[in-house]
């Protein structure tokens, strides 16, 4: 179980795993790794899908899976503190009733962790409207790499001096390790409207996304789906209700006063419908609603019905490039005789393709990182970037300078030097080891300096 985190294709055994149940356990586990000078990594649910977890060389595996409880909930104030280990969904199962929710809803939310969520600034389906993980963190508890504890940030959404809580936050725990944090509660919508469009063809569900945001309509969500996709997740779900024989699929989402949505669901529709949608459907009710979202949140896991393996990226473009890297996608499935199924965030451009893999035929796993790579390597020539919300990890640590120069890999090894001198916490984490990045660089002709 230990040997990796979602992202299979990179293994390695840790020395031991340690289950500690408070900080100051955290913090001896840690004060004895360093007097030993043995490396150590934190791990929560190990949902992450970059590597970011995995005791690449051998280290000592510190899991928060007993660190798992809600501390306070201030209604008042709109904020509760919790433990590092808790899962994401069960915040806001506890604040049910109270008007309040956890607004970071990641795809894995029924089992990411939100220290794991905040190591990674997590996003998920909501981001376009409600922001990432980040936006929603005051405060941490944190144990740094030599076993200090300390605080951060606090109760207020305005803290004094630097900004430490957003430096952590993304750190993939490479700076310290998260024992408690105090988020924010986000007010539930008086209202929510859930549609699914249905498209020919992803180009022209593509430009319905940006015509929708180009109409001056934030929606809560924009996700979408191809035929791929759609079939793995209707034969695994059964009842989403998604059209088999759609090309693609959009789920929307826009919430709030009840008076303000009655417009913008019609300019939705209209929107949909000059975009040529077969068909616009709204859920009439909450459990519609939930049919609905059980079929975008459940689409990984159904990738098992295309395939016994299955890798998945994680590429950001300008939303005016979908249609763009979606021909680019085809062109590499087609090219390394692969099948790519595409799951996103389309209202953030953030791009899932889902390759499908037999990891027991010889060869087949180097043509998933080949064809992965290639298709990040596009999202960074049109504009974009490597990594919306999985990070860096393993994965993409020879990625990074194709968008960052060597001065600015080198300002951030200085951060972190700071934090983590030894480098025993999560050692070989989005830093750069080989100079196989410099062939890729040059490849896309980025002007990086190395």
């Amino acid at each position: 179980v230990y040997e990796t985190d979602a992202l299979t294709l990179f293994k390695g055994k840790p020395y031991a795993v340690i289950l500690p149940s408070s900080t100051e356990e955290v913090s001896k586990s840690v004060k004895i790794c360093c007097r030993e000078n043995v490396p150590f990594i934190p791990r929560g649910a190990g949902t992450s899908l970059s590597g970011a977890t995995n005791p690449e060389n051998g280290a000592i595996i510190i899991s928060f899976s007993r660190m798992n409880k809600v501390i306070e909930i201030d209604i008042d104030n709109c904020l509760a503190v919790v433990e590092a280990g808790l899962v994401n969904i069960h915040l806001s199962e506890q604040t049910s009733g109270t008007g309040l929710h956890y607004a970071p809803d990641p795809s894995s939310q029924p089992a990411c962790t939100i220290g794991g969520n905040i190591s990674h600034n997590s996003g998920g389906p909501h981001t376009l409207k409600y922001g990432v993980t980040t936006n929603h963190v005051l405060g941490l508890e944190v144990v740094l790499p030599d076993g200090e504890i300390v605080q951060l940030g606090g109760k207020t959404h305005d803290s004094l001096g630097y900004d430490l809580v957003g430096i952590m936050a993304g750190s993939e725990g490479t700076l310290g390790i998260i024992t408690k944090a105090i988020v924010s509660l986000t007010p539930v919508p008086e209202t929510i409207k859930t549609f699914l469009a249905s498209f020919k063809n992803m180009n022209d569900a593509s430009k319905a996304v940006s015509h929708v945001i180009s109409a001056g309509i934030i929606p809560a969500a924009i996700e979408m789906m191809d035929n791929l996709a759609i079939n793995a997740v209707e034969a695994s779900i059964h009842s989403a209700g998604y059209p088999k024989d759609a090309g693609a699929v959009l789920l929307i989402e826009i919430d709030g006063a009840n008076c303000s949505l009655n417009r913008q669901v019609n300019k939705i529709i209209k929107i949909c419908r000059s975009n040529y949608a077969t068909d616009v459907i709204i859920a009439k009710d909450q459990n519609e609603r939930k049919k609905l979202w059980a079929g975008r949140k459940g689409a990984f896991g159904a990738m098992g019905r295309i395939g016994p393996d299955y890798y998945v990226q994680d590429g950001v473009i300008p939303r005016s490039k979908l249609p763009e890297i979606l021909r680019i996608v085809s062109k590499t499935a087609h090219k390394y005789g692969l099948k790519i199924a595409n799951v996103f965030h389309a209202g953030d451009g953030n791009i899932h393709p889902l390759i499908s893999f037999d990891s027991r035929i010889a060869g087949q796993t180097d043509k998933v990182i080949k064809a992965g790579e290639e298709i990040i390597t596009a999202c960074v020539s049109l504009g974009g970037s490597i990594t919306g919300e999985h990070g860096v990890g393993i994965e993409k640590r020879d990625l990074m300078p194709l968008i960052f120069s060597k001065e600015d890999l080198s300002a951030m090894k200085n951060v972190k030097s700071i934090f983590n001198p030894n480098n025993l916490c999560n050692p070989g984490k989005i830093f750069p080891t080989s100079s196989s990045c410099v062939d890729a660089v040059s490849k896309v002709g980025v002007p990086v300096g190395w």
